[in-house]
């Protein structure tokens, strides 16, 4: 029944997991985290100020201007060079956690930037290096965040923190002030209307809002990546609002699907129902997946193909596994052909 057995169905419905336990079973994993975020010098009407003692860990976040730290555990394979194109902030979601955010400026002038979430075992400073070369290769900006509970975010993992969190790095995406440190030669290209970006700029020192550059990415630019876990949050948010595309890597169909193998029906008690809600995305999806994922198995990936009415052409990757997709070479190949080619193709 349902590709459960009787004693499997007795336990369910006799003691109904929530959701929250079936997403313990999926584990998340978060490290210690690799990186903290170090202040800056606030610049006041001169251009100079005194910057705030101590990196940031755990404590809330002081408006400002930030730079990211990274331990060696982060294991950052480029230079000085790449880690100034990282922009850090946090920002705070609708379940009142500290989120942090990171854009990668990969490609200046770049027609898209990517809203990626991460897998369950990492945080912003162990993808760093991944972040900064996917883009590079690709000709994205990448944009990305850490969920409650990883990194210097604060709160727990739960799937409701997902939902919450992906809203607010998207709303970050949308919307988000900064000061980079080379926005000075773009005062004349960026804030026209300073009572505009009064109204938006998080800061509240008297810095000339001028000088602030707005991310303001609208959604035809933003197109979503999710890898395993991440693919739950991303499935969520693309259900709910349309964007340039999405790519689902290693996805799942739901909680119950990974912790039963041969369940077919989801029930009220499942955890993270992608299987319910991809049907509901309007954007092209593209979805990756390895014929050997011993963590989520292919046939993941090949339902939610088969129930996504946007989907494109997928990628299967012959013989991966859960975390080495991007070392195939048609991994980068598909995705050059989906974002320069096919994308382009499908607003013309």
């Amino acid at each position: 029944m349902n590709g459960l057995s009787v004693s499997e169905l007795c336990c369910l419905f006799c003691c109904p997991p929530c959701p929250g336990r079936i997403a313990a079973k999926l584990a998340f994993l978060p490290p210690d985290p690799t990186y903290s975020l170090v202040p800056e010098p606030e610049l006041g009407p001169g251009g100079a100020g005194a910057a705030p003692s101590g990196p940031l860990r755990t404590s809330a976040a002081t408006p400002g201007r930030w730079k990211i730290h990274l331990t060696e555990r982060a294991d950052f394979q480029y230079g000085q060079r790449e880690l100034d194109t990282i922009e850090v902030f946090v920002t705070k979601s609708a379940r009142a956690n500290r989120i942090a955010c990171m854009y990668v400026r990969c490609v200046p002038g770049a027609r898209y930037t990517v809203l990626f979430s991460h897998g369950n075992a990492v945080d912003l400073g162990q993808m760093c290096s991944f972040y900064v070369g996917l883009g590079t290769r690709i000709g994205c900006n990448i944009f990305s965040y850490d969920y409650s509970g990883y990194g210097i975010s604060s709160g727990r993992p739960s799937e409701k923190n997902l939902y919450a969190d992906i809203d607010a790095a998207w709303q970050a995406l949308r919307t988000r002030c900064l000061y980079p440190a080379w926005a000075d030669s773009l005062v004349h290209t960026v804030w026209r209307a300073t009572a505009v970006c009064a109204e938006l700029c998080p800061l509240s020192h008297s810095t000339d809002c001028r000088k602030l550059l707005r991310y303001g990415i609208s959604p035809d630019s933003i197109i979503l990546y999710g890898q395993s876990i991440g693919t739950v949050p991303t499935v969520d948010l693309a259900s709910r609002y349309e964007c340039a595309a999405v790519v689902l890597h290693s996805p799942l169909t739901s909680g119950m699907r990974v912790a039963f193998p041969d369940t077919k029906k989801t029930y009220c008690f499942d955890a993270f129902p992608n299987i319910e809600k991809v049907s509901k995305i309007t954007s092209p999806v593209l979805i990756i997946h390895g014929t050997e994922d011993e963590v989520i198995d292919f046939s993941h990936g090949l339902a939610l193909y088969e129930r996504c009415p946007k989907a494109v052409e997928p990628l299967w990757v012959e013989g991966a596994g859960h975390n080495d997709i991007e070392l195939y070479s048609q991994y980068l190949e598909r995705l050059r052909r989906f974002i320069s080619q096919e994308l382009p193709s499908q607003r013309a």
